[in-house]
């Protein structure tokens, strides 16, 4: 293949350049101010639904660790607590000696509690939160 001079000239301009072709699109989208309206109301039905439903969850975890727990005083049985904040379940005990009983020392072997009442409540989570977002949807008025 021979270059000629026009050959030359066109190569020496594109040196700089990309080869390619270019394409600018634009998008013109209608009904996103209804959009955003119809997720902020997503948003705070979604808040409420998996307030109620979580909030019922962490008492189930509760009564059930409250049942598992070895009782010799009945004040570890007693500390046991659940709440929540926000998306945040949180169950616990305030006992000191709670961590020794759930994972055992050394000396004492562990005689579990939370961990089996959390394992036998852990399925309804998942339902849990679907079924919020269901109700979310439809309140929202979302397909």
């Amino acid at each position: 293949m021979r270059w000629t001079d026009k050959r030359r000239k066109n190569a020496k301009k594109r040196k700089g350049r990309r080869n390619g072709v270019a394409v600018e699109v634009n998008v013109a989208v209608d009904g996103v101010e209804e959009f955003k309206a119809a997720m902020q109301r997503f948003d705070s039905a979604m808040q409420s639904h998996v307030q109620r439903q979580l909030t019922s969850w962490t008492e189930a975890v509760k009564v059930s660790a409250k049942q598992l727990v070895p009782v010799r005083t009945g004040h570890l049985r007693e500390s046991i607590y659940a709440k929540i904040s926000e998306w945040v379940a949180e169950i616990g005990s305030e006992a000191v000696y709670a961590l020794f009983v759930e994972f055992g020392t050394r000396h004492m072997r562990a005689r579990p509690y939370f961990f089996p009442a959390v394992q036998e409540h852990l399925p309804r989570l998942e339902q849990i939160i679907c079924e919020a977002i269901d109700a979310a949807k439809a309140e929202a008025g979302l397909p």
